[in-house]
C-alpha cells in the first residue's frame, strides 16, 4: 500500500463519517458536501422501493425532513473497507441507527443495523459519493415512530 493509498483511505473514511455528523447533528449542508450533484440512492432493503436516481439536494431535503423532527437521532458507522482503483472508490461500512422520539414520559426508539456501500469518485482534492446503498440487516422498534415524528414536523 502506497502512501497515496493511505492518504486516499483516510480522506474517504472522514469523508463517509460526515454523513453520520451531518445527519445527527443537524448540519445539513455538511451532509450535502458529501455527494455529487446527481446521485443513486438505493434503500431498498429499508423502503422496498427500487434504487433511483436524483438530485442531490432532493435527497438531502427529504433525509432532512424525515429525521429532524426525531428528538435525536444517532448513526454509527464502524469497519470501513475501502477499495480504490485510480479516482474511484467503494466503501463498505458496518451502520446502526437509532432514531429516538419522547412523547410525554414516553421514551421510544426504533433502531437499524447493516451496512453501506458508498461509491465515491474523485473530484478536485476530495472524494464525492455518487452512489450508495443501504443494505439492512436487523431491525428493533416500530416502524411507526417515523410516522409519528413526520405528524410533529406538520
Amino acid at each position: 500500500m502506497t502512501h497515496d493509498n493511505l492518504v486516499d483511505r483516510t480522506k474517504i473514511t472522514d469523508h463517509v463519517l460526515n454523513y453520520a455528523t451531518g445527519i445527527d447533528r443537524h448540519q445539513w449542508d455538511l451532509y450535502r458536501s458529501i455527494f455529487a450533484d446527481d446521485i443513486t440512492i438505493d434503500f431498498a432493503s429499508w423502503s422496498g422501493d427500487p434504487a433511483s436516481k436524483m438530485k442531490a439536494d432532493d435527497w438531502v431535503a427529504g433525509v432532512r425532513a424525515t429525521l429532524e423532527p426525531f428528538d435525536a437521532t444517532q448513526h454509527v458507522l464502524t469497519n470501513f473497507a475501502i477499495e480504490l482503483d485510480g479516482d474511484q472508490a467503494i466503501c463498505t461500512c458496518y451502520m446502526s441507527a437509532h432514531h429516538h422520539l419522547v412523547t410525554g414520559d414516553l421514551r421510544e426508539m426504533q433502531s437499524i443495523g447493516g451496512y453501506y456501500v458508498h461509491h465515491l469518485e474523485r473530484s478536485g482534492d476530495g472524494w464525492l459519493i455518487h452512489r450508495t446503498q443501504l443494505n439492512v440487516t436487523w431491525e428493533m422498534g416500530d416502524r411507526g415512530l417515523f410516522e409519528q415524528a413526520a405528524l410533529r414536523a406538520g
